[in-house]
């Protein structure tokens, strides 16, 4: 390092994680960096690194690539796994193409080669945090468009994630018969008050990232049961993501509503494989078996082949809103949705038709053989319980 570093500029110059196995290394960078006013943390190790980083947040990361028991490359792919923005500089002294390739695969903002000069050092790095202050920025203008997916800091979201969860709530959408409209049920459809989280999507993403799908899907399923009562006849869906499937809770927090399992549809999307699903066939027999039936949601929309059917063998195929939408107008959607209507048929499911949202899409879906409609034409999600119109 120099020994004339260049005047000090403002302080707050931004928090960075520095990673080099060589102590000397390490502190000699997160002095120099600190004299240029960042807040700079060195470790030792990638798994040192990792254990801070889950616990707290940083605008960039500096590591060296080789190291032992865990590598740079390594650490920045598993840093992916709960912050997909903050920037991380790679430093080698032996750069190899592999490692090269691997680290702009996931996204390594800088490669640069061992040893760096201060001033190099320093205007990479601010040039990082500065990246990562406009991501920052684009995230919380996106919040206030209603379009945020919740990225950013692993501690930050799983605040949000914890709100979004004390104020979840249910909306419920009519489904009703071809029959001129009859009530025939309701969808149960999540929806939360957390601002930052602001979407159904936004939250699902969220419990992803945190691997909390089960808590999420357990507190949907406790919300929607506890709105059933014995002097209703209607039908209630409600959508289990296929790793709902696989949470051995699933069947216990159902049978504790063991007398209004026979009027609920447990609904699983075709946009997701079930392939993950260990012992997929024998779980939905339990469900069934305790008075369950099964629905096939998204039929258009997903994995292609019959997977989903073989596995799930579904008492009712819900088509998916991109096959609905001016199907009046859309002989070729026509075609597809008869065709698909015939073989539910002549297997025995039922057809819903979904996201219905005028009078000519309802009225051909009748004519091409669907049996039960959802969609805004007949009522939008609301808490319970809106009566349809027609």
């Amino acid at each position: 390092m120099s020994s004339n570093p260049p005047s000090r500029p403002s302080l707050h110059e931004g928090r960075v994680l520095l990673v080099d196995d060589e102590g000397a290394v390490a502190n000699a960078h997160a002095t120099w960096l600190t004299r240029q006013g960042f807040d700079a943390v060195p470790v030792l190790s990638a798994e040192e690194a990792l254990a801070l980083a889950s616990q707290e947040d940083f605008d960039a990361v500096v590591t060296d690539i080789n190291m032992p028991e865990m590598s740079g490359v390594e650490l920045l792919r598993a840093l992916r796994e709960y912050d997909r923005d903050v920037p991380v500089i790679l430093l080698t002294g032996a750069p190899a193409i592999e490692s090269a390739a691997e680290a702009v695969n996931y996204g390594a903002l800088q490669y640069l080669m061992k040893p760096v000069p201060p001033d190099q050092l320093t205007s990479s790095v601010r040039r990082a945090v500065q990246l990562n202050r406009l991501a920052a920025a684009k995230r919380l203008a996106l919040q206030e468009l209603g379009t945020h997916t919740g990225e950013g800091g692993r501690a930050s979201l799983e605040a949000s994630f914890e709100l979004a969860l004390e104020s979840l709530w249910v909306a419920f959408q009519p489904i009703v018969s071809k029959d001129g409209g009859k009530l025939y049920g309701y969808e149960a459809l999540l929806r939360s008050e957390e601002p930052t989280l602001p979407h159904p999507g936004s939250l699902l993403d969220a419990a992803e990232r945190l691997g909390r799908l089960g808590d999420l899907g357990s507190c949907i399923r406790r919300r929607a049961l506890a709105t059933l009562t014995a002097d209703q006849e209607w039908i209630l869906f409600l959508n289990l993501h296929p790793q709902d499937l696989a949470d051995d809770t699933l069947l216990d927090d159902l049978l504790e509503h063991h007398e209004h399992l026979p009027r609920l549809v447990l609904e699983v999307t075709e946009r997701a494989s079930l392939e993950q699903v260990p012992a997929a066939r024998e779980r939905i027999a339990s469900l069934r078996e305790a008075g369950c039936r099964i629905a096939v949601d998204d039929l258009g929309a997903g994995y292609a082949g019959l997977s989903s059917f073989v596995q799930l063998e579904p008492d009712v195929v819900k088509l998916d809103t991109s096959l609905v939408r001016d199907a009046d107008s859309s002989p070729v959607k026509q075609r597809l949705i008869r065709s698909l209507t015939e073989v539910c048929k002549d297997l025995g499911y039922s057809v819903v038709g979904e996201g219905v949202e005028t009078e000519g899409e309802r009225d051909v879906l009748i004519d091409l053989g669907c049996d039960l409609l959802q969609g805004y034409r007949f009522g939008r999600p609301e808490r319970p319980f809106v009566q349809p119109s027609w």
